[in-house]
């Protein structure tokens, strides 16, 4: 119907799957993830053999597991760029539900690693975080119900989106998991302001949020120790955040050289949550505004194509899908720099975990799925008559 009103430019019928990919695919983007990737081979080559002599296993075992995730990852983000809208919509439902289900019985049959939150599977030959997953589905599964309650008697999908999102938020709660449910939370309010929500609304869910952290801070020990230590004036050297925080002040603009940084021998989560502290000490402030720029160049390109978009679900999970891609990154520097209060997550495509490089591999298809060029007109053409 919409390309009955507006007219389309014509498709070229019988064109190959793999030229038409390569011709309406964002190149800038599938290069700024790839270049991220092997950033962070690199930094895994630097930060993960401590961890892994102290492990008992091989200098490189990390990383060798890294490059095998990573693989995987950039299989299944060029299998899903290749999809349609409508295939990646069916799949990111199944996909939803499936993850959803591992989350309800997480507190059954998960672990914790020793860490104080249940968040995993262990699975013997490594572990799997449900949550990874639920998020691309989830920004999907919102997008398609916001959409749908756009149409002409259509459903309340706005409703049944935000029981949805507030049902995995409290489960990611009880974990706990903050930092997830952040993420969650501020991917639905982002789709919800593109679909149109008015603004004494969203001032009103910003005031919910701020009361749940209060009720959070007096009802969990976990969330207020995090928030108390982020308050601190004074930063305890030995904890995580001393070592990273005097890392990036001694890398200064250029490091202290390949190899030469001493915050991977202290730090344990040197390669994963924070793996820009061995960035910023061994190669400089000049890696870390390039970090900076690749995941900022993902973000605006991705938006600005999402701008020229008729299709209202498109849009939305495009959007949606960007932004925590973005804020995730955000976060987990933030959280580096002292900036936010610790969360525990990873940086995209940078940081070690097999869950998140493979589960940040689908959402990025996902985008580069959205973000093809369709056989479309330019959406100013509307607002300038020429539809």
């Amino acid at each position: 119907m919409t390309e009955m009103v507006y007219g389309a430019v014509q498709d070229q019928r019988g064109e190959p799957i793999l030229p038409k990919w390569w011709r309406t695919i964002d190149r800038w983007t599938m290069s700024c993830v790839l270049i991220l990737f092997v950033i962070g081979l690199l930094l895994g080559l630097a930060s993960s053999p401590p961890l892994a002599g102290r492990n008992g296993f091989d200098p490189f075992h990390y990383v060798e597991r890294q490059a095998i995730f990573g693989g995987l990852a950039l299989i299944a983000m060029l299998l899903t760029s290749m999809m349609s809208p409508t295939l990646v919509r069916r799949l990111a439902i199944l996909g939803f539900l499936g993850a959803f289900v591992a989350l309800v019985f997480l507190p059954v049959f998960g672990t914790d690693f020793g860490k104080g939150a249940v968040r995993w599977y262990s699975l013997g030959f490594g572990s799997l975080q449900p949550s990874e997953f639920l998020k691309p589905g989830f920004i999907v599964v919102a997008a398609w119900l916001l959409a749908a309650s756009q149409e002409i008697n259509g459903p309340p999908g706005r409703l049944w989106s935000f029981a949805l999102c507030m049902a995995i938020v409290g489960m990611l709660v009880l974990q706990p998991d903050f930092g997830q449910a952040c993420l969650i939370l501020f991917g639905w309010g982002v789709m919800y302001f593109v679909a149109g929500a008015p603004m004494l609304l969203l001032v009103g869910m910003a005031g919910a949020v701020v009361l749940a952290g209060m009720l959070a801070y007096s009802n969990s020990e976990h969330f207020a120790r995090r928030i108390d230590g982020f308050l601190n004036q004074e930063v305890d050297p030995t904890t995580q955040i001393g070592y990273a925080t005097n890392a990036i002040r001694e890398g200064g603009l250029f490091g202290v050289g390949v190899g030469e940084g001493q915050v991977k021998w202290s730090l344990p989560d040197a390669h994963t949550d924070f793996i820009i502290a061995v960035a910023a000490e061994e190669y400089g402030l000049v890696l870390v505004l390039i970090i900076i720029a690749l995941y900022a160049l993902i973000v605006v390109r991705s938006l600005l194509r999402l701008m020229r978009e008729r299709d209202m679900f498109i849009r939305l999970a495009g959007t949606g899908l960007a932004c925590i891609f973005g804020v995730q990154a955000m976060i987990n520097m933030g959280v580096a720099v002292r900036l936010l209060p610790a969360k525990g997550m990873t940086l995209p495509f940078v940081s070690y975990g097999g869950s998140s490089l493979i589960a940040g591999g689908i959402a990025v298809g996902m985008l580069l799925a959205f973000t093809r060029t369709r056989p479309q007109g330019e959406f100013g053409d509307i607002l300038r008559g020429r539809g």
